[in-house]
């Protein structure tokens, strides 16, 4: 009995130093990041390719959950202080953020990689779908439907006592439990398959523009003209590097978190024993710390892999150089 007490208080402590003393070094470096990643890809060249505006949304949804879910957490798990408590309109506007960025950030992914295989197609037809007001009605439309989808949030959701002294902001329906949890494993498999197929795809694409490159440079100028891929421009590949590499950091730390929302939806009518519960809520929090891992740390991924990317950081810091000379 007193060996399962002291696991379980081991738990808690090692759940309480994660967000005391790790969880703020990952916000840190994941504000600068998102920061970072922000001003690179809202470069004007950059720009002007869809997978850049797919990447700003993304960076941007990112931010936000960093700072709707991820500090307030460190706050009350590492410090025992919860605002949301305190407030009603707080509460849900707090969660209702969380959950909506939570949700937009991998479908954002999910839209930069279909994007990365139209713009790697063989099929000049099948490029030109691949523009800026596509991405930007893409992004539109996703957007306002998970909005409308998580409205009820803003209704659904109170200040509820759980213990002696203990108040959580937390849903009083137990139906939209249920439909939020739908949702959420919804998202966590197919928005990790989608992005998996998309993913594949893109490679698949750019594998085959490699093998027709020396065929094409025996043909004749028009031909080279008409058919010639603008997918295969430098830029391009290493956007397509980026996203494949955001897309495994996401699936890598996400696919914990998909295993245990399944593991929870199998068991959520089992009769559990108090240990047991405060043994699945310590895996439920190391698995949410994990999800937050791949929102902290794209822009350190990109400094390794891209070479574009290093460059237009190297850029940006010659040109404040230069501001300070003068």
């Amino acid at each position: 009995m007193s060996s399962s007490t002291d696991i379980l208080v081991t738990m808690q402590l090692v759940q309480k130093y994660l967000y005391q003393f790790v969880s703020p070094v990952l916000m840190f470096i994941g504000t600068i990041g998102c920061i970072i990643n922000l001003i690179i890809f809202s470069q004007r060249h950059l720009r002007k390719n869809p997978c850049s505006i797919y990447f700003i949304a993304y960076n941007l949804a990112n931010f936000v959950f960093i700072y709707s879910s991820l500090l307030p957490t460190i706050l009350s798990v590492g410090y025992n202080i919860d605002y949301s408590t305190r407030n009603i309109v707080l509460c849900r506007v707090r969660l209702y953020i969380t959950i909506l960025s939570n949700f937009l950030s991998p479908l954002y992914l999910v839209l930069a990689s279909a994007d990365r295989v139209l713009i790697t197609s063989s099929n000049a037809l099948t490029r030109r779908r691949s523009t800026l007001r596509f991405a930007y009605i893409c992004i539109a439309c996703g957007t306002l439907f998970w909005t409308l989808l998580h409205a009820p949030v803003l209704v659904l959701t109170n200040i509820i006592q759980v213990g002696p002294n203990t108040l959580i902001c937390y849903f009083q329906s137990s139906v939209y439990i249920s439909f939020l949890s739908f949702c959420s494993l919804f998202k966590a498999t197919i928005g990790l398959l989608l992005m998996a197929i998309f993913g594949l795809w893109s490679i698949k694409n750019i594998r085959s523009l490699q093998k027709v490159r020396p065929a094409a440079s025996l043909s004749a100028t028009v031909t080279k003209v008409d058919t010639a891929p603008h997918s295969n421009s430098s830029k391009d590949r290493q956007l397509c590097f980026i996203l494949l590499i955001d897309i495994i950091i996401y699936a890598l730390f996400s696919f914990t978190y998909a295993i245990n929302l399944i593991y929870q939806q199998i068991t959520q009518n089992y009769v559990k024993n108090t240990e047991r519960t405060q043994i699945e809520s310590f895996i439920t929090n190391i698995c949410q710390f994990s999800g937050t891992i791949p929102f902290c740390i794209s822009c350190y991924a990109n400094l390794i892999i891209s070479k574009t990317f290093r460059n237009e950081i190297k850029k940006i810091l010659s040109c404040q150089k230069i501001f300070r000379i003068h």
